[in-house]
């Protein structure tokens, strides 16, 4: 019988990276906005934005 592990599954591309970021109230209002509409976290809008900034070039 294989052994169990215990925790999270490990992942190929991990998030060890943090970031502090201070927002206006409207920038927030703004990214609670885009995360309503598309259905996603918070954290998960950032990197959707800092994906587009890439995607920009």
């Amino acid at each position: 019988m294989p052994e169990k592990h215990r925790g999270r599954p490990t992942t190929d591309n991990p998030k060890t990276m943090r970031v502090d970021v201070r927002l206006t109230e409207e920038e927030l209002k703004m990214l609670d906005k885009y995360c309503q509409r598309a259905g996603v976290s918070r954290p998960q809008g950032l990197r959707d934005g800092i994906k587009a900034l890439n995607a920009e070039k």
